[in-house]
């Protein structure tokens, strides 16, 4: 409960008035964002898209660590997945749920990253966080 709580009333504050466990927030405009939903929903998730000018106020509330903002967030069974996070890591730490982890995130926006493919991959983080901000390599893509 407590985990859906506080995204829930983050949101409301926020003036975001949607389901908080099916929703990925971008900057409006921003296409790749829109490629990553594509990629979860492919793998088995039921996301939506709402366009927010609110993006870091939503951060922020969220304790997302400066260091692994990327371009878009989402909530998904209490869990932020913050980034280009592939789909397979997010359905592993949903089964895992490490201890005191809040999130899971892809910072920046690298190449070759779901929603963010191209002529070239680069080789890129996947890192967790806590809720004192502490970050943690997840694994390397």
């Amino acid at each position: 409960m407590k985990k859906v709580l506080l995204p829930l009333i983050t949101f409301y504050f926020l003036g975001l008035t949607i389901n908080a466990e099916e929703t990925m927030y971008k900057n409006p405009g921003c296409m790749c964002c829109d490629r990553w939903v594509k990629h979860m929903n492919e793998n088995g998730f039921d996301l939506g898209i709402t366009p927010s000018e609110k993006m870091n106020e939503l951060k922020i509330a969220l304790g997302i660590p400066e260091k692994v903002r990327g371009c878009h967030t989402t909530v998904i069974d209490g869990i932020i997945v913050e980034g280009h996070v592939p789909a397979d890591l997010v359905q592993r730490i949903l089964r895992e749920r490490p201890e005191g982890i809040i999130g899971i995130s892809v910072p920046n926006m690298p190449m070759g990253s779901p929603g963010m493919e191209g002529a070239y991959k680069e080789d890129y983080p996947v890192v967790v966080f806590d809720a004192k901000g502490k970050i943690f390599l997840y694994e390397m893509r």
